[in-house]
């Protein structure tokens, strides 16, 4: 598994956070993992890739792991089904940013903890919102 450091100093994460995938949080966030993986379309994001894959070229395929994986890149994000399988859906650091040192010492400041709209429009903007036909959702089924 390739790790890189990722920065996100305005929340206090340092460059030595890393993607750890979404079973990281499961143990501390039993209630949340278990909404995300029940209710969240998010938690098989990469089935629907994987599905419309052989009929898309390796941009298409680009642009579609940019929101239905996590990390993808990124330092340390997904790369490919085979290599980072933990990451292959949008998982819990799609919008918390990499778990690592959160997951590794517990302290909330080590994880990003408030969104705004701005984040989530990456992917649920306009344009994927007229082309996709499907509507945002702010808290995707875990929150």
């Amino acid at each position: 598994m390739v790790l890189y450091s990722c920065v996100v100093t305005e929340y206090g994460i340092t460059d030595s956070a890393v993607y750890v995938g979404s079973g990281a949080c499961k143990e501390c966030h039993e209630v949340e993992y278990s909404n995300y993986k029940k209710f969240s379309k998010k938690a098989h994001s990469s089935e629907s890739v994987k599905i419309m894959a052989s009929d898309l070229d390796d941009d298409e395929l680009k642009e579609c792991f940019a929101c239905h994986s996590t990390g993808y890149g990124k330092p340390g994000g997904f790369v490919s089904f085979e290599e980072t399988p933990q990451l292959a859906n949008a998982g819990c650091e799609v919008c918390h940013g990499p778990g690592s040192l959160h997951v590794e010492d517990g302290d909330p400041d080590l994880i990003k903890r408030k969104m705004t709209i701005k984040e989530c429009e990456v992917c649920h903007n306009a344009e994927r919102v007229n082309n996709f036909n499907f509507k945002p959702l702010i808290f995707g089924g875990a929150h």
